[in-house]
């Protein structure tokens, strides 16, 4: 897992650190998987698992390029894993939601981070591999994570970018 996330006004920052979001968290991801996928292919088995996000569900203000790229991952890894139906290759996007890692300090979210009570990487990556062992193509660890990302998709999406908006906008 390589990845990592930026927060504010997009216009505000470094247009740079923004080219290189995208190129780490979906074009290195796209290449390494057309990397890997043929020989999987010959043998027929193994897989990929590529770690979105529960970005991924929502749009994000403030961190504009981070769930955007994480969009591209859960929807490439889902497409992905039904063209590899019958094949003996699986793929499957890993959806966590905040996980004790030094993400929080990269990304400036520690704030978000101490409210949303994160779970340990062990306990993510342990839930990912059982899901990935039953075929899953798309694993979101925790029961909260899980109605955080889905709950999106009932409600009415300017009410889901002005809550994001609230949660993400920096402080200061």
């Amino acid at each position: 897992n390589a990845g990592y996330g930026t927060r504010g006004r997009l216009a505000d920052l470094d247009a740079a650190r923004e080219r290189a979001e995208v190129h780490l968290n979906v074009v290195a991801l796209h290449e390494l998987t057309l990397t890997v996928l043929p020989g999987l292919l010959r043998t027929r088995s193994g897989g990929v698992i590529n770690v979105a996000s529960t970005a991924a569900f929502q749009p994000l203000p403030y961190m504009a390029t981070y769930a955007a790229t994480k969009s591209f991952v859960l929807n490439f890894t889902e497409a992905l894993a039904e063209e590899l139906r019958g094949t003996g290759v699986r793929a499957m996007a890993l959806c966590p939601g905040p996980v004790r890692t030094e993400f929080g300090d990269v990304a400036g979210v520690q704030d978000y981070m101490e409210m949303a009570r994160p779970m340990s990487a062990e306990r993510c990556v342990t839930t990912a591999l059982r899901a990935f062992d039953r075929g899953s193509a798309i694993c979101i660890p925790g029961a909260l994570n899980a109605a955080l990302a889905q709950g999106p998709r009932l409600a009415p999406r300017l009410a889901v970018r002005k809550v994001s908006a609230a949660i993400f906008h920096p402080r200061g």
